[in-house]
């Protein structure tokens, strides 16, 4: 009998080789199931990889798109054949989209309003596969003939593509002001482009001058655009214009106060938790360090303001511009709520209508009335037409809604009177509601229809290279008596005449951005520069000056530095007076004044100009300076270029078409620049 110890000492050997085997047999096994699980994976994820890029990344082929900035997609899906598109600055050009998309309905246009920076302009290619399908673009000129802002892609794309638009039915609405010299630039150049590029016109460019009445230009472009589009699609009219509310509301009774907007641009909380950078969408609060008053005597005011914009990480030039979101006066707020008998603490909601509209909101929500006709509504412009239109709704006393739907008419008699009623007069909503009081809107309805108070823009009065963390702007105060003996103020300046920094421990924050500027100094500092700012116009060439005087401090050769400037009286609005003729003694800054009452014959910078036609030769003609003008669109600029011609004409022995030709090239080498409004 065996021992049993030794069986089992025997038997090891056997089972050790058959245990190792299962071993190598179960890796081998797992591995190639982690090998293949990996690949497989790896494979897998690719895919979504490139189903996501595609989804991201669309080709030039739009009939398969399905990204959030197709226009194309939501056309189809919502059943809609007309987009109209904007270019827009201030709101208008958009406010002007949206009445035509609203106003399609009734010729069996179902629109939508789009803005061209949100969406792939190259899908316009394929908009003909949408039967009836139009593109409306109602673009503003900005600056010196430039698109806006958020047409400039769509502007350069038409510019250097050479996209076959055959199919494309169009139509183009331009927004200028006649005071400025390349008037209606943009909406000429793309009404142009479109039909070089194979597009149909379906109706003639139309031009409307902000300078006159721009509403009246607008609605009677409509008159005949309206009619040749029905003509054009073989369709008919469904009749009377239906009033159709975008926005529905909804008033929230218990609702968390940190989820409220309180004047805030975009972000929710942004004025609280401030993080760069900072642009028009979220504004930097900058800290008013110094507010105080230019003019010596008067009833006029014009403020120095300096904004302290130290850890913003924002950079300007001298010639930019420095915006602000201003804020509407409580006073006028509180008399709209109290004319509309409204509550307006109430917090709201106000949500479109149109799901697939990009706007979801009018403005920032939810938020409460008063937050809403405090920093985001208009309340002390000229209502248009349209809302002329939808008070009439509201209005029980028969003569006073004839006359709210005649002002909203398209007739002469209703041109006229809205002309003379709410342009000349100047009536803002609150004036409407007071000299029409059966006139009675719900308040939802009153702030979904007035537009968006927009950001003002001033010309920075300082030079980043004596105020790296400052920026200065000068602004005169907007005070005026209406021809119905209202005073109207500068919604702006009004605000800012308030906000005096008497306790350093208290802060005056104002959301601001810088908007850069093509108005430049000559990159080198011996070039002579002629600088003509009257009133105001100073503003920029203070900066200019500070540069050109630290520049010979510094020991650098600085060229002939010439500033033209004019006033009314030298002992009540001479601005700066101390520091340019400060310049001037050190030899920094040659001065032609000219104070227009001082004398019993007026005097103008332009008078000046005329006298001194061989010393501006010899520094435009001569010694190739430059020269630049700030201020009044609507004569003075005008006036001296008329006079900037014919001194080059005379003293450069040209003629007129020579002369011509020489100032072209002069702006076009940015040796003539402009900064002016009207």
């Amino acid at each position: 009998m065996s021992d049993p110890i030794e069986t089992v000492m025997e038997a090891e050997p056997e089972a050790e080789a058959w245990f190792g085997l299962l071993d190598i047999v179960i890796l081998v096994a797992l591995a190639a199931f982690g090998v293949w699980w990996v690949l497989s994976n790896k494979k897998k994820q690719a895919e979504q990889a490139a189903a996501h890029k595609s989804y991201s990344l669309q080709p030039t082929s739009m009939t398969t798109q399905t990204t959030d900035n197709s226009f194309l997609k939501k056309l189809k899906t919502s059943g809609r054949s007309l987009v109209a598109f904007y270019g827009s600055q201030t709101g208008t050009g958009e406010e002007f989209a949206g009445r035509l998309a609203k106003e399609g309905i009734r010729y069996q246009l179902k629109g939508m309003v789009a803005d061209p920076e949100e969406y792939d302009m190259e899908e316009l290619v394929n908009l003909k596969d949408i039967p009836n399908s139009l593109a409306v673009f109602c673009l503003a000129t900005y600056g010196e003939g430039d698109p806006t802002d958020n047409a400039m892609e769509f502007y350069e794309w038409l510019q250097n593509g050479d996209a076959d638009l055959t199919g494309l039915n169009y139509a183009v609405f331009g927004l200028g002001n006649k005071t400025y010299e390349y008037y209606n630039e943009v909406a000429k150049y793309v009404d142009k482009r479109l039909e070089e590029l194979g597009a149909t016109r379906v109706y003639e460019l139309g031009m409307g001058d902000d300078d006159a009445n721009i509403e009246d230009d607008f609605i009677t472009w409509k008159e005949g655009f309206w009619p040749a589009v029905c003509e054009y699609f073989g369709i008919e009219t469904l009749g009377e214009d239906v009033s159709v509310r975008q926005y529905k509301l909804t008033e929230h009774s218990d609702i968390d106060p940190g989820r409220v907007y309180s004047g805030e641009v975009a972000r929710l909380h942004s004025f609280v938790n401030q993080r760069p950078p900072f642009d028009a969408k979220n504004p930097f609060l900058a800290n008013i360090t110094v507010n105080r008053e230019l003019h010596k005597t008067g009833d006029r005011h014009c403020m120095h303001i300096e904004f302290d914009i130290e850890g913003s990480k924002m950079r300007y030039d001298a010639g930019d511009h420095l915006a602000l979101y201003p804020v509407n006066n409580a006073e006028l707020v509180n008399k709209l709520g109290k004319l509309l008998d409204a509550d307006l603490d109430t917090i709201i909601t106000l949500t479109n209508t149109d799901e697939e509209s990009s706007k979801k909101h009018p403005f920032p929500c939810p938020t409460s009335y008063r937050t809403a006709l405090t920093y985001y509504l208009d309340i002390s412009s000229n209502p248009r037409t349209h809302v002329l239109k939808e008070l009439a709704e509201y209005t029980k006393n028969n003569k006073e809604q004839e006359m709210l739907r005649l002002m909203a008419s398209t007739s002469p008699e209703g041109k006229a009177l809205y002309q003379k009623w709410i342009n000349q007069d100047n009536r803002n909503i609150i004036h409407i509601l007071e000299d029409l009081p059966s006139c009675k809107p719900e308040i939802d309805h009153i702030c979904e229809l007035l537009p968006r108070l927009q950001c003002r823009y001033y010309s920075i009065s300082s030079s980043p290279k004596l105020y790296s963390t400052k920026v200065h702007v000068t602004a005169v105060v907007v005070e005026y008596e209406t021809p119905t003996k209202r005073i109207n103020k500068g919604v702006a300046t009004t605000w800012l005449r308030e906000k005096k920094p008497e306790d350093p421990e208290k802060k005056l924050l104002v959301p601001v951005f810088i908007r850069k500027s093509q108005f430049r100094l000559p990159t080198r500092t011996q070039t002579p520069i002629i600088m003509i700012g009257p009133g105001t116009g100073l503003a920029p060439f203070r900066g200019f000056i500070q540069e050109r005087s630290l520049a010979m401090d510094e020991g650098k050769p600085v060229g002939e530095t010439i500033l033209y400037f004019g006033c009314r009286k030298r002992s009540e609005d001479f601005l700066y007076e101390e520091e340019l003729t400060g310049y001037e003694k050190k030899g920094a800054l040659k001065l032609h004044l000219a104070f227009s009452r001082d004398q019993a014959k007026k005097v103008y910078v332009t008078h000046k100009l005329n006298e001194n036609a061989d010393e501006i030769w010899r520094v435009l003609g001569e010694n190739n300076g430059h020269i630049y003008v700030c201020g009044d669109a609507r004569s003075m600029a005008k006036d001296v270029h008329n006079i900037i011609l014919k001194v080059v004409q005379e003293k450069g022995k040209m003629s007129e078409q020579e002369a011509i030709a020489y100032v072209k090239k002069m702006e076009a080498q940015k040796r003539y620049s402009t900064d002016v409004w009207s």
